[in-house]
């Protein structure tokens, strides 16, 4: 009976052996997460890491949002940076510089490929109103929410933040065309530009000197293209390395300096320089309205002066399209009076 007895229960032993065994094994595997404190809270820290990782790169994430939205499938972006001082007044001067987009010839589509980075709420909303491509820049410990006059201490600071940004657009693999605010565009700017890999950097000119590839050439950066790769990434990095060594003076006087001392032909850099007859100026006003692309607002001090003479830009543009006028007389850009008084006043 004993021996019976045995027999019987062996199997029922057996099942219950496996069963612990079983239990045992899932328990080690910490897939139990009272079966494993050292799992737990290594897991606990992997969440604690990777938290930390999402709050620092929050930025960026936003920004490559921002610049997907607006890249061409070339990973072109044209790009303005705006604060409030921009967006107020009864025209304001991103009112004016939209207007050169409706009335340019072939420029209308291109405002799907512009990105505004406001670096205030006031303007960030104002564009988010707009329905445009909007970016939120946030400089750190700095505000740059009212008109920065011409060469003032915080319009040199605003301009070092400037090419910060885009250089960090840059290292993220997008070409862009920076245009400052004040830049119409009245006709489509692209079929003068090279739009080829074998120039890096194409930039405006205050005045031309007849060649396009002269370094004497005085160069402006509120009119730029310039690829991304790892000569113009450089040349980003070098440039805004210079700002506490150069105190008083503004970016662009930075990067001429830098060309003087042979950088581009040291970074292996190829770089054009743009025809006034295409790309104008209040420095050097276009020969030719019939090929004209953009007009600058340089040479000017303030933002009301600014505004005046683009109107005044934006009426000889309509002129010059007017049908009659256009084949029986020369047209003339008007003076730029208010800009001429702006250094005065």
């Amino acid at each position: 009976m004993i021996d019976r007895s045995i027999k019987l229960g062996t199997p029922i032993v057996l099942c219950t052996l496996l069963l612990i065994s079983l239990t045992f094994i899932y328990l080690l595997s910490g897939e139990n997460p009272s079966g494993s404190i050292t799992a737990m809270i290594h897991k606990l820290s992997q969440s604690k890491h990777s938290s930390a990782i999402n709050e620092t790169s929050m930025y960026k994430d936003e920004l490559e949002a921002a610049l997907e939205g607006a890249s061409m499938a070339n990973k072109t972006v044209i790009i303005t940076i705006v604060n409030r001082a921009y967006t107020e007044g009864d025209k304001p001067m991103l009112d004016i510089f939209l207007d050169g987009f409706w009335l340019g010839e072939d420029t209308r589509h291109l405002t799907n490929h512009l990105l505004i980075v406001a670096i205030d709420q006031a303007a960030f909303e104002r564009c988010m109103f707009l329905r445009l491509h909007c970016y939120r820049l946030k400089t750190e410990g700095e505000e740059f929410v009212d008109e920065k006059t011409y060469m003032s201490q915080d319009f040199i600071k605003m301009m070092w933040q400037r090419t910060r940004f885009l250089g960090d657009v840059l290292r993220r693999g997008y070409n862009f065309v920076f245009t400052d605010t004040d830049v119409l565009w009245l006709r489509n700017p692209f079929p003068r530009l090279t739009l080829n890999e074998s120039v890096d950097l194409q930039i405006s000119t205050d005045k031309f000197n007849g060649n396009q590839w002269s370094q004497t050439n005085l160069i402006n950066t509120g009119f730029y293209m310039i690829k991304s790769n790892n000569k113009t990434i450089a040349l980003f990095d070098e440039w805004y390395g210079q700002r506490n060594n150069s105190t008083g003076k503004k970016e662009q006087d930075v990067l001429i300096e830098l060309m003087q001392k042979r950088a581009f032909e040291r970074l292996g850099l190829r770089v054009r320089f743009l025809d006034t007859i295409y790309f104008s100026g209040f420095c050097q006003d276009s020969r030719d309205v019939n090929v004209v692309s953009t007009v600058h607002a340089n040479c000017c001090r303030s933002i009301r002066a600014k505004v005046t003479d683009l109107v005044t830009v934006i009426h000889d543009w309509k002129r010059s399209k007017d049908p009659p006028r256009n084949k029986t007389m020369e047209h003339r850009w008007s003076i730029h009076l208010a800009c001429q008084y702006s250094w005065i006043s």
